[in-house]
């Protein structure tokens, strides 16, 4: 396989799918030593089942085991950093990774526990977790989701999970697409399987998954997440830190010189599939400054929520969320940083639920 080069396959055998894109990969031979310590990072980012459409299928990550196995690899080690405000070891849990780490005997590595070291990642500092600068060769396993910050959300973005909680934070002080930019230019990406059996077009967190039954394989975590706005419908200058990453030379903007393969193509499967941009039309009813995601995402649910009970219109002023409104005064906020508001909502972060009667309680409204 080539770095201009995505293949990808169709079907609903997520275990069965990886083996096949790896054969055709020779990932063996990309590997190259039996003795390499290698690492599968998934996107655990919260405790929520991959058929909700937020986290890659625990068979992904078994067939990758297996085709390992099966090729005389035996240093293998599954790593993960759930977003703030939710625990790895309840998400290996409830995504079913605690399962399979036993069936297979690989190690589970939180890096929420993990220590790490600060890195000059082309000019920013960043620091990065000890176990997955000890990586010889990395499996990327985004899913193929929206994201109600980014639009979109693949192996670039998939990187943040591989730093501590400190950092997570100062990302999105510091706006997000830069440092998730910057971050990749010390990341491995050695080979990437997107998750696209049933991703949540519109939400990080899921809960809109959308039956999509495909996969595919790159080794440039650029030309992936460029390929993922062709299929999404959003122009790479749309999600600003895949241009960065190309222009910091982490890997080329998908193009007239890519190469997209299919191995497969079932009747009546299209190879685009589109968001209704939806979070585009909830956010103006924000006012997000350095917010995290958890808190953002939480916020974004709620108002969803409150469009499908035709009460978002309700809503006469903008809520505000997030860092950049800690120590200062305002009207209405969510978030133990807007506390300083003459209404505002406890929590790091509140829950969807609490933002939801919150929201209805502030605008006159009841459930």
């Amino acid at each position: 396989m080539k770095k201009n080069e995505i293949i990808a396959i169709y079907g609903e055998n997520p275990l069965e799918m990886t083996k096949k894109l790896m054969a055709v990969a020779e990932v063996e031979k990309l590997i190259g030593g039996k003795n390499k310590h290698i690492g599968i990072k998934p996107n655990l980012v919260l405790a929520s089942p991959a058929s909700g459409g937020a986290t890659t299928h625990p068979e992904i990550a078994a067939g990758i085991i297996e085709y390992l196995r099966d090729n005389g690899f035996s240093d293998i080690v599954i790593l993960e950093g759930s977003w703030v405000g939710d625990r790895t070891q309840e998400a290996f849990r409830v995504c079913g990774y605690t399962e399979l780490a036993k069936k297979y005997g690989v190690r589970l590595i939180d890096l929420q526990k993990d220590t790490f070291k600060q890195y000059d990642c082309k000019g920013v500092p960043i620091g990065i977790c000890d176990e997955a600068m000890r990586v010889e060769f990395m499996f990327n396993l985004p899913v193929l989701k929206g994201h109600c910050q980014t639009l979109v959300t693949g192996a670039l973005k998939n990187g943040k999970g591989l730093i501590p909680n400190s950092e997570k934070r100062r990302f999105h002080s510091m706006g997000l697409h830069k440092p998730i930019a910057h971050l990749n230019t010390r990341l491995r990406n050695d080979f990437i399987i997107v998750d696209g059996i049933c991703g949540d077009l519109d939400f990080e967190e899921g809960g809109n998954p959308v039956v999509m039954n495909r996969m595919f394989a790159a080794l440039d975590p650029v030309l992936c997440d460029s390929y993922i706005c062709e299929l999404m419908g959003y122009s790479p200058k749309e999600v600003p830190y895949i241009t960065m990453a190309a222009e910091l030379g982490v890997g080329s903007l998908y193009g007239s010189d890519s190469v997209a393969s299919e191995l497969n193509r079932p009747e009546g499967i299209v190879k685009s599939i589109r968001s209704g941009r939806k979070v585009e039309r909830l956010v103006k009813h924000t006012d997000a400054r350095s917010a995290c995601s958890a808190c953002y995402g939480s916020l974004i649910h709620a108002l969803a929520r409150l469009e499908n009970m035709g009460e978002l219109e309700n809503i006469k002023i903008p809520i505000c969320i997030g860092q950049g409104f800690r120590e200062k005064t305002g009207e209405i906020g969510v978030g133990n940083c807007t506390c300083g508001f003459r209404r505002s909502l406890k929590g790091c972060p509140p829950s969807a639920k609490d933002m939801l009667d919150f929201i209805i309680g502030e605008t006159g409204k009841r459930q």
